[in-house]
């Protein structure tokens, strides 16, 4: 999205904005740790927090309670760090030439998935000097990044041999769920078995983890019985239910993405409306053009099935979605809208507008690849009740 500001910025002079409301984020936090009991809460703000910006979403999170940070890289990490978060961050996927150096000396936990990665994150804490908070990352099922089990007692030994030489501290093991967002399914619970069983194991060896957690977003809300010691929670912390046909938990939506209205004109009956002609008037009728396309998070896929709220009124979009703008038909009338109103795309619902799920199930995807597709002219917008507006 675009930067501070939107006067000189030429990616923001369309107007568009994604407000984020951090007392939302408070929220949610609140309601994350009623279902989480006794389990401590890591606020995930991987991918810029979900595309809603991670250093703001991650001060709300811990001022609302949250215990730690959870990130993809040791460069996201590195940026909270950067903006003077203190709480315990940690990163999980590392590339070969991953700089555990710099995230050791930032006190950041890294996340080990290989005996690579652990020999590479001894190795530079010896040449740093400091203890290296580490993680194991277990795989038990999702055959994604984790220990795989032909390697698991391999790791394990290592890492008893770096902690008794006090290279690094065993501060968590952690896996992730295949199909948390179907409650029931028997591969949550065989899941949890195997992480038991590799805590079991470290424990054996005199190093037992800290902290253990496998829940995330779906879990944390449906299977208490995963918690574990911490949960994991993601798109809910946004509030956006990652099981939205069980519900939404209460949880309120962060994100509100608005555009303006460009320019207003008459179409008679029988003429079309963009490109392609896709869509012809069935009658003489106004529409509005809006300043927002799929440059910007507005997908072309969307083109007709999607529509937008002008003061409380929603309105269908109209012919095809183009890279910078798109139709809605405002109906013989007008509906007294004009130039410069604003259009909310979705958000919470308070105001009529449609909800990130809604664009969601139009495009037969999740919500999370909605809200974090939002990019291009888009200018983002802090929200919050005790500090006023901040924009980005």
């Amino acid at each position: 999205m675009g930067c501070d500001d939107e006067r000189t910025d030429p990616r923001t002079g369309s107007g568009a904005v994604a407000s984020v409301d951090l007392d939302a984020v408070a929220h949610n936090v609140h309601m994350l740790q009623q279902f989480a009991g006794d389990a401590a809460v890591m606020a995930v703000v991987k991918a810029d927090g979900y595309n809603h910006g991670a250093v703001e979403v991650a001060r709300a999170a811990v001022a609302a309670g949250a215990q730690e940070l959870g990130v993809t890289t040791i460069g996201e990490a590195l940026e909270l760090r950067a903006a003077g978060i203190t709480v315990p961050v940690l990163a999980w996927l590392h590339r070969t030439d991953s700089d555990f150096a710099a995230a050791i000396a930032g006190q950041v936990g890294i996340a080990v998935s290989t005996a690579a990665q652990l020999d590479a994150v001894v190795d530079a804490a010896r040449r740093v000097g400091r203890t290296a908070d580490l993680t194991l990352k277990i795989d038990t099922g999702l055959n994604r990044n984790g220990v795989a089990e032909a390697d698991l007692d391999d790791v394990l030994d290592t890492t008893a041999v770096a902690v008794a030489e006090g290279t690094v501290r065993l501060t968590g093991m952690f896996s992730h769920l295949a199909c948390a967002d179907e409650p029931g399914h028997p591969a949550n619970d065989a899941q949890a078995e195997r992480l038991r069983d590799a805590v079991r194991r470290a424990t054996r060896r005199g190093t037992p983890p800290a902290v253990v957690h496998l829940s995330n977003s779906a879990a944390t809300l449906t299977r208490p019985d995963l918690g574990f010691d911490m949960v994991r929670p993601g798109i809910a912390l946004y509030g956006l239910s990652p099981v939205p046909e069980l519900g939404t938990y209460g949880l309120r939506p962060v994100l509100t993405l608005s555009a303006q209205v460009a320019n207003i004109k008459k179409v008679s009956e029988g003429e079309s409306v963009s490109y392609g002609y896709t869509w012809t008037a069935p009658a003489d009728t106004v529409v509005a053009l809006v300043a927002l396309g799929y440059a910007d998070g507005v997908v072309r896929r969307l083109s007709g099935r999607f529509g937008v709220t002008i003061g409380g009124r929603r309105y269908p979009s109209v012919g095809r979605v183009c890279m910078d703008q798109f139709v809605v038909d405002l109906g013989g009338g007008g509906s007294g809208v004009a130039v410069g109103d604003e259009a909310l795309l979705f958000g919470p619902g308070d105001r009529g507008e449609a909800h990130a799920q809604d664009w969601a199930d139009a495009l037969d995807t999740i919500s999370y690849e909605v809200v974090t597709g939002i990019r291009g002219r888009v200018r983002r917008r802090f929200v919050a009740a005790h500090s006023g507006e901040a924009t980005k």
